[in-house]
């Protein structure tokens, strides 16, 4: 498994006019899948948790740094930087640049607390790339308002709430001292960008003359629910709601849970019975970690919840059984994932891929 988490870091398949190896811009959801599953639902496995959780939370690093330094390599070359910035929809992908540093945060702090000086630093990088961030989330929303159908608008916009929140937790965690204010009003920002993005998905789908659900339901409208339970994480993390809210906004997330991977099950049946199993569904597109992360983050939130006397409840005992099936469902999924890439570097049959793109 180490050599596999490794290898994921190697998630480089494009190359540039000149030839310049280069990394796809959203591959910091590698991070935050990988993260989050160490943050949190590796605590259900003391095998992995104890025996090597430091050992991946290293492994983890060192991914992020061959990943982060491709990154700001590439963001400076003009081949890709201009694209990308034109297309107001794929230019959120950056929010999983912003997570990832920010999952990486926690699970540094979780098993090496000793380093939270580093750490802190991570975070004020972090907080000033989140800074800019928001300028373009900003200018992005702006350009889509005022032409909601040119884009194929999809959960990626998403990843503005999911940004937002992330760094709300990190402050929580590293810098304690900030005032309660702060943290609230950003807190509060990631909500309303959750509301714009879900006006704008709903225009997409809901006016669309037509769409496929085969190929035009994206992987990244996971980010639906998962964007909502870091919001959760955040709000539990900061001890901002009362555990009645707390506990009804736990169930709005998880109706939504159960909505859209209920869509992404008919998904799958018809895209098989359209592609077949291999083209269908077990063809790595890395917009598939976006799922790997949701998945990973409702067990935070959720875990993180139950572990909180404050919040006890009358669904304590179904959130013990719940957590221990999901544990194994982030983990299971995860490990898929890393099949899926390894499959896609050293495929063992030939076959044309069929991936789903971002846009």
């Amino acid at each position: 498994m180490l050599g596999c988490m490794i290898k994921v870091a190697g998630e480089m398949g494009m190359r540039s006019k000149d030839n310049m190896k280069i990394i796809n811009p959203a591959s910091g959801s590698v991070i935050m899948a990988l993260g989050i599953f160490l943050y949190a639902a590796i605590e259900a496995f003391p095998f992995l948790d104890h025996i090597m959780g430091e050992t991946l939370t290293v492994v983890l690093a060192v991914i992020a740094l061959l990943v982060y330094k491709s990154l700001t390599f590439q963001f400076f070359h003009k081949d890709f930087l201009l694209p990308f910035l034109k297309n107001p929809v794929n230019s959120f992908v950056t929010g999983t640049w912003i997570a990832g540093i920010s999952v990486l945060c926690n699970v540094i702090i979780k098993y090496f607390p000793e380093l939270s000086a580093v750490v802190q630093v991570m975070g004020v990088i972090n907080t000033i790339l989140w800074f800019l961030f928001l300028v373009s989330c900003v200018y992005n929303f702006k350009q889509l308002f005022q032409r909601p159908r040119r884009h194929s608008i999809h959960g990626v916009i998403l990843l503005s709430t999911v940004a937002t929140q992330s760094l709300v937790i990190v402050w929580v965690e590293v810098f304690p001292f900030l005032p309660d204010v702060l943290e609230l009003v950003v807190m509060v920002l990631g909500i309303f960008f959750y509301i714009c993005g879900m006006f704008m998905i709903g225009i997409r789908y809901g006016k669309a003359k037509q769409w496929s659900l085969t190929e035009d339901w994206t992987n990244t409208n996971c980010i639906i629910h998962g964007a909502l339970s870091i919001t959760g994480l955040a709000i539990v993390s900061s001890q901002w709601m009362s555990a009645l809210f707390i506990m009804i906004f736990w169930l709005v997330v998880f109706t939504l849970l159960i909505i859209v991977e209920m869509i992404e099950i008919i998904r799958a049946v018809k895209r098989v019975r359209q592609f077949g199993w291999k083209e269908g569904v077990f063809t790595y597109n890395i917009s598939q970690w976006a799922r790997n992360f949701t998945f990973g983050m409702f067990y935070a939130f959720s875990w993180t919840m139950h572990e909180n006397p404050y919040y006890m409840n009358a669904m304590y005992d179904f959130h013990e059984s719940f957590l221990s099936f999901w544990a194994w469902m982030v983990l299971v999924t995860l490990v898929v994932e890393i099949g899926l890439w390894v499959e896609s570097k050293w495929p063992v049959s030939q076959g044309q891929k069929n991936s789903l793109p971002f846009d």
